[in-house]
């Protein structure tokens, strides 16, 4: 069976681990800091954080752009309920916009219909790794005086007119969790605007900023909290496998792409498909291949029974109660969400078994 996901794990993990092991020393510490640099110098992030999940690195986010009980933050429908969770957390209001049904991005014009006096953030989700209009949106964030979180769970190693994601916008979170393209077993990233990186280093263990708390005479840092901190910090252990896993990830992105100009090609010829509106100006990191089929269900069962396995992955996440019930005017992502699939990428995934993907669509459902 072909799955929809594959977690890669690099066969240098096991040296890498093996020093942290051998040192003892397992919590945050210098290999963290390379960790870090090293996702800045290879994917041109900007001032980036580590932390101990994606949905981590989005509430850290949030809680570093001032967002509090009371404000609104805009966001799809079309993401992981981790995306809402969190401004709930901070007892803010989530405010769905529409999608557009071609990419499964947010629409800018129902972001812009969506805009209230108290909208303090939006959140951007690059659905499966292609990138979002960011100049619009930013365009628009700046026209209303609104921070601009996004959303890059799916998109490390994406580009946005020759940028990475992970350098355009206020702020960019990222995961690291099992099957994404890059794993530390469970982690995540926040990169900041300069002005605040130093306050999420603290942020992210507790507010204590290390730096600034040498060790007393009695054996306890010294410092005096005056705002609420948390237990986010990545560490060594975890780190030293996404060192591991870093090596040689752009040479898996670019097979990624290939494996998807080879879907985009074929899939083109077939009825019953069509395939999202991809834009030149972006290179989508392709965590999912997504397409809209035709008899959905028959489709799913037909690629089972092949050996295949298919998935919405998710749908919209504006159903569960917590965030206040279904929008009945997310007209796009209702028409999304019944004809949308998605069909292996990833690092299992060679040209051979992409063909034979290909054949069995080819073959009808």
């Amino acid at each position: 069976m072909i799955p929809i996901h594959a977690t890669y794990v690099s066969p240098e993990a096991n040296v890498e681990i093996e020093k942290v092991l051998r040192s003892t020393f397992l919590s945050e510490g210098s290999i963290v800091r390379s960790f870090e640099q090293q996702l800045e110098s290879e994917l041109m992030l900007k001032n980036c954080v580590t932390v101990n999940s994606g949905t981590s690195a989005l509430h850290l986010a949030l809680v570093l752009a001032g967002v509090k009980e009371g404000d609104e933050v805009i966001l799809p429908a079309q993401t992981f309920v981790a995306t809402g969770l969190v401004i709930v957390q901070q007892k803010a209001l989530p405010v769905f916009a529409d999608i557009d049904y071609k990419t499964g991005n947010l629409d800018v014009e129902s972001i812009r219909q969506k805009i209230t006096p108290k909208t303090k953030a939006i959140i951007p989700v690059h659905w499966g790794g292609y990138p979002c209009d960011m100049d619009e949106i930013i365009k628009l964030s700046k026209e209303y005086n609104i921070i601009v979180i996004e959303d890059a769970a799916h998109a490390l190693g994406a580009l946005y007119k020759g940028r990475a994601i992970g350098s355009l916008s206020d702020y960019t979170c990222f995961s690291f969790q099992a099957i994404k393209h890059l794993t530390t077993g469970d982690g995540g990233a926040v990169c900041t605007p300069a002005e605040k990186y130093r306050v999420a280093l603290a942020q992210r263990w507790f507010g204590i900023d290390r730096s600034l708390s040498n060790m007393s005479d009695v054996g306890e840092r010294t410092y005096n909290l005056h705002e609420l901190g948390y237990k986010y910090h990545l560490n060594d252990y975890s780190a030293a496998l996404g060192i591991a896993n870093l090596r040689g990830l752009k040479d898996r992105l670019k097979r990624r792409i290939e494996i998807a100009e080879l879907y985009r090609r074929e899939l083109a010829k077939f009825d019953g498909i069509t395939l999202y509106n991809y834009k030149d100006d972006r290179q989508s990191a392709y965590w999912l291949f997504g397409l809209h089929v035709k008899r959905r269900i028959q489709f799913i069962h037909s690629m089972k029974a092949k050996g295949i396995v298919t998935s919405v992955v998710h749908q919209r996440i504006d159903r569960n109660t917590v965030f206040g019930g279904l929008r009945k005017d997310l007209v796009n992502q209702e028409a999304f969400d019944q004809t949308q699939i998605n069909i292996p990428i990833h690092d299992q995934i060679d040209m051979e078994k992409a063909m034979y993907i290909v054949e069995a669509i080819n073959a009808g459902w």
